[in-house]
């Protein structure tokens, strides 16, 4: 059995973002000035990227497709030092994702169902996950299948080796229109060690609206998992082991709110993996999120004023 030795592993898609941002309102049938731009996303690749630029030696698996845009995929994750085992198709393209960003900074996407839904249980690295000390998946993968069975695979795979997963419920609207009930059935039995819900995925997940309720409910639903309950302009909760700590945000400002939650859990991650300490974990990726939001784009360059925060790990 292969020893364990690449502390992060995540499992999931990778995509390009066209974000569009309006300056002011658009109203229906009607013009405004804003920024247009292509960059590269996709929620697992987000969470492997942030991970890998807080510090922590990070590997990603995903599938693409053969065509200029899977090419500037492979290209991305090298530049961003993260350990990319892709599986390649020609029958389907890379994934690409609309993203509207209001003049409120609110944000809302168009996933288009590209290479990364199609991947399979026979095409995984089944070396490389068995040498993972911790797998995190996002529910982009559990969505559909494929590629539920192959993430389950990989939890499974993952298990056996002892490796702790992580998991983040990925969209509020799509448990909202396969049920979330059916999502659960698919994920409650993956012994998930820490579970990144953002506020509106926790409330649909059940019947509770405020975050503290939300938090001991889901805790029943995970009973062995930390609860890192993302609260975007109230900061995040954490519940561990009953023990329920309000983590204050670190900005008040909104610019753009594409992948601030997968920012949060690659920067809890990189933290926590190394220190087992969940509170100091949720402060630091607090930290990071509170800068990406004021940026454009889930993945923004790190300027001067990041990697004085990143140098706090």
């Amino acid at each position: 059995m292969p020893t364990p030795s690449i502390p992060l592993l995540v499992l999931g898609d990778f995509a390009w973002d066209m974000l569009i941002r309006t300056n002011t309102e658009l109203l229906p049938g009607g013009d405004a000035f804003g920024e247009i731009m292509l960059a590269p996303g996709g929620s697992a690749a987000n969470v492997a990227v942030w991970a890998a630029r807080c510090g922590l030696e990070t590997a990603f698996i995903g599938k693409i497709g053969r065509d200029r845009f899977g090419q500037l995929a492979v290209e991305n994750l090298a530049d961003e030092k993260v350990q990319a085992h892709f599986v390649y198709t020609d029958e389907h393209r890379t994934a690409a994702v609309a993203v509207w960003i209001d003049h409120r900074g609110k944000r809302s996407m168009v996933s288009g169902q590209g290479a990364d839904f199609y991947l399979l249980p026979s095409e995984l690295p089944v070396k490389k996950i068995k040498q993972a000390k911790h797998l995190h998946l996002t529910a982009w993968s559990f969505f559909t299948d494929p590629p539920r069975a192959a993430a389950r695979q990989a939890a499974k795979l993952a298990k056996e080796t002892g490796a702790t997963i992580s998991f983040d419920p990925g969209s509020f609207q799509v448990i909202q229109q396969i049920g979330a009930k059916n999502f659960l059935a698919n994920v409650t039995d993956l012994n998930i060690d820490i579970f990144f819900p953002n506020l509106e995925e926790g409330q649909v997940l059940g019947s509770a609206m405020e975050p503290e309720k939300i938090a001991r409910q889901l805790a029943e639903v995970f009973p062995e998992a930390i609860i890192a309950l993302k609260l975007d302009a109230q900061g995040a909760m954490i519940l561990q082991k009953g023990e329920l700590t309000s983590i204050p945000p670190g900005t008040n400002n909104l610019i753009d709110a594409t992948g601030a939650g997968d920012s949060f859990a690659g920067a809890f991650l990189a933290k926590y993996l190394r220190k087992a300490d969940a509170i100091e974990a949720a402060r630091f990726a607090v930290r990071v999120s509170a800068w990406v939001v004021n940026h454009i784009g889930a993945r923004p360059w790190p300027d001067r004023q990041l990697r004085q925060v990143l140098a706090t790990t």
